[in-house]
């Protein structure tokens, strides 16, 4: 039965009220553009290019670490902005990644560091490109993957970076992914095989041969990562015969393990930092609740002990100068937003570049609490909260009185949640929330077992764990457990309508961004270019669709099934071109939701694919879940909607009389649609 407007009222009312004196940060400094970020170093260290906003839209700036503030734009995108784009190796042109309107048709384009016309350098309609790899021994050179020929397959093309043409160097008979040496030679074919698993072949001969085989259990964990200089062996994070996934050298001629570099029995070797042209390892990192980072050598040590020194939150190298002189760090703090720094690798010396959202360096950011809670059955389930200013006096991580407390849950379901600066934590513990995020069975990073555990599991133990945490949340007195929320997106949005169909009782209501509602049709309708990897991942983790026990066993564990169960609010926002979890996930759940008169409010946007791109509609969207979720289920504290439909693409097809002061802002509000 839906929870009476009587009954919401008292449970509102009861939510404690947070300190008057914390001041309101606005939507915007959460979840508009950041000021800069995705900073990226030249090859010879002399140029920095970074992404900021150029007329609201980010774009690429070039300029120099001495003069950040005098870069100058070199792209000039005026639509959705631009999220992935590297150095060419000489240095010469900087390459980026665009769709249309989210589709992930991604086209590759160049242009010169100095600015000038972009150059589509992939110009094929409908066909998705991906960097296959590049060298500084072949600096006027990088390979491009394209699936022109078969959508399912990425041939291989040699572009000229000089010239701009394409040469097909390689004609794909059937790998899920290749792997070029240093000179760029196709060397290495990845292919799934019908248990889920993957044979490593290796294509030196006139024909490929097989070198090993991945397993099933072993395919999510491992896998090729680059060639050694020499070209006679390659890396990979291994996990065959072991649960964490280690580094190791294998023979490129034999197959057979040469060496295992570095390893622990913590959580997986997850990043790798190699010398930009010997590709050497020189340092790695595991992370279980936080990163740690062990070098391989004297010189890397010392590095790595200056930058500990000199930051305060878990780092990563982002970039690094042909020579390795040169690092760029970027600085990850719960209670600060991200920073980038410049590392002179000679000096040890550390020197700050920028922080990605100044308008936060003042605001009363939260303290991020890593825990790792056990499961019902034992797992081991790493997760972060975060508690609002002033709820926690004394210090010890649990709060004066039990507060409202959203689940936010990470997509994939093959990621993870990390400890640092997190928008969503510090927005909503700004609004009065204590906010937790899970790495439940099937996250990664934690070895092969944990991802194992998942398969079978969507909606059975996976949500369990869900549950596990926000139980083991009310025990410490953190949650009250009636007024939980649970949110996330892709999976996390998943979880969120598992959560209201399968646990009714559980939760207060849902926030759902880009979830899948039947996992038959999710799976049917995946883009092509996804089928090379079914078999290692939904098809294992949920059922083959394409047989009569899968597809039973993806309608059993699909929440449109279980539609009448629904006791609570939801809100529930798609991409209408989203090609993974496609428009038709959201319009089924809303359609029945509709017919039974349960309350649900559908924020539909025509210019957003898997998420969203765009800032304004990501404050649109947020500026609708926050109002929901004060009047709704929460009962914190919301800033008004006032202007922040304007400028997106919003449409409202349901619902919009549940969240206050929408319809007053959609009056007179004319949607602006950006391809």
């Amino acid at each position: 039965m839906i929870r009476t407007t009587a009954a919401l009222g008292a449970l509102l009312a009861a939510a404690p009220a947070l300190a008057q004196d914390v001041p309101l940060v606005p939507r915007e400094a959460f979840f508009g553009n950041p000021e800069r970020t995705m900073g990226r170093l030249s090859p010879d260290g002399s140029q920095l290019a970074f992404v900021a906003p150029l007329d609201g839209v980010m774009n690429v700036y070039v300029g120099t670490r001495e003069a950040v503030e005098d870069a100058s734009a070199v792209t000039s995108d005026d639509t959705r902005g631009i999220t992935d784009y590297f150095w060419a190796p000489d240095g010469e042109s900087v390459l980026y990644l665009r769709d249309t309107g989210g589709d992930e048709d991604y086209h590759l384009f160049m242009v010169p560091p100095g600015g000038g016309e972009a150059r589509d350098v992939t110009d094929v309609d409908g066909v998705r490109a991906q960097v296959m790899g590049y060298s500084y021994a072949k600096p006027e050179t990088i390979l491009v993957g394209l699936n022109d020929r078969n959508p399912q397959l990425h041939d291989v093309y040699a572009l000229d970076l000089t010239t701009g043409e394409r040469t097909l160097v390689y004609e794909n008979p059937g790998f899920a992914s290749v792997l070029a040496d240093d000179e760029l030679n196709v060397r290495i074919g990845v292919q799934q095989t019908p248990a889920g698993g993957f044979t490593v072949m290796s294509l030196d001969g006139e024909s490929p041969t097989e070198l090993f085989s991945l397993p099933p259990e072993d395919a999510l964990a491992s896998g090729p990562l680059q060639f050694n200089a020499a070209g006679d062996g390659f890396y990979m994070l291994d996990t065959r015969g072991r649960d964490k996934a280690a580094l190791v050298l294998v023979d490129a001629a034999s197959g057979e393990t040469r060496d295992v570099i570095a390893e622990s029995d913590e959580a997986d070797v997850s990043k790798v930092i190699f010398h930009p042209t010997t590709h050497e390892p020189l340092a790695y990192a595991v992370e279980k609740e936080r990163v740690k980072w062990e070098a391989l050598d004297k010189r890397t040590r010392r590095q790595l002990a200056a930058l500990d020194e000199a930051l305060e939150g878990d780092f990563e190298v982002v970039s690094q100068t042909k020579d390795n002189a040169q690092w760029l760090v970027y600085e990850d703090a719960a209670t600060a937003p991200g920073r980038y720094w410049h590392f002179d690798a000679k000096k040890r010396r550390a020197t700050p570049l920028f922080t990605t959202r100044p308008a936060l360096e003042d605001a009363p950011l939260q303290p991020m609490q890593a825990v790792t809670i056990p499961s019902s059955d034992g797992m081991e389930l790493v997760s972060y909260y975060t508690l609002p200013e002033g709820a926690d006096a004394d210090g010890d991580g649990v709060p004066e009185e039990a507060l409202p407390m959203m689940l936010w849950v990470h997509g994939g379901p093959w990621s993870r949640d990390n400890y640092g600066y997190n928008s969503v934590h510090q927005w909503l513990a700004n609004r009065g929330y204590a906010v937790m995020s899970v790495n439940y069975r099937g996250s990664t990073g934690f070895g092969k077992n944990f991802i194992e555990a998942s398969h079978g599991e969507w909606a059975g133990k996976m949500h369990d764990d869900l549950i596990d945490a926000v139980g083991w949340a009310v025990d410490r007195g953190i949650a009250d457990p009636e007024r939980v929320a649970i949110g996330g997106g892709s999976y996390g949005g998943y979880a969120t309508l598992v959560g209201v169909t399968f646990t009714p009782d559980a939760f207060a209501c849902g926030v759902d961004i880009v979830g899948p509602s039947n996992l038959v049709t999710l799976i049917e309708s995946f883009p092509e270019y996804w089928k090379p990897f079914l078999d290692a991942t939904f098809n294992r983790g949920i059922g083959d669709v394409a047989t009569e026990e899968g597809r039973a066993a993806a309608v059993e564990r699909s929440p449109l099934e279980r539609v009448d169960q629904i006791q609570v609010p939801l809100l529930i926002g798609q991409g209408a071109n989203d090609p993974r979890v496609t428009v038709i996930e959201a319009e089924q759940i809303v359609d029945a939701m509709k017919e039974r008169d349960l309350p649900v409010t559908y924020a539909l946007f025509p210019d957003e694919g898997h998420g969203f791109a765009r800032p304004e509609n990501r404050l649109a969207f947020f500026a609708l879940t926050e109002g929901f979720l004060a009047e709704n289920c929460l009962g914190g504290r919301a800033e008004p909607i006032g202007d922040a439909l304007e400028g997106s693409s919003l449409n409202v097809p349901a619902g919009a009389e549940d969240v206050p002061g929408l319809q007053a802002a959609m009056e007179g509000f004319e949607p602006r649609i950006a391809n």
